[in-house]
């Protein structure tokens, strides 16, 4: 029995799915600077899988920062002075308290 080349493994990669994408580790290790340049042109994330179970994510090193940073640009109100008094008598509840 022989056994038949990977005619894949040439191939160039393509990311252009919407939402993110699933390869084997086996695929990833053979493509793994290839797959890397294109999360970093595209902005899509590769979930790279061993046995059909997701282990890791490869996400743009630039899309990860901006989204953790400024996240809650603009959703922040401000209502009033948080440290002024509000004019309520505060009584203390606990005897240990004082």
């Amino acid at each position: 029995m022989t056994r038949q080349k990977n005619t894949n493994a040439s191939k160039p990669v393509s990311l252009l799915l919407l939402g993110s994408r699933t390869i084997g580790a086996a695929a990833f290790k053979s493509r793994c600077l290839e797959i890397m340049d294109e999360v970093e042109r595209s902005g899509l994330e590769v979930v790279i899988t061993k046995h059909r179970r997701p282990v890791a994510r490869l996400l743009p090193a630039h899309v990860a920062g901006a989204v953790f940073c400024g996240a809650l640009r603009g959703r922040v109100v401000s209502v009033g002075e948080i440290v002024e008094p509000i004019g309520v008598p505060w009584e203390n509840d606990d005897p240990h308290f004082a």
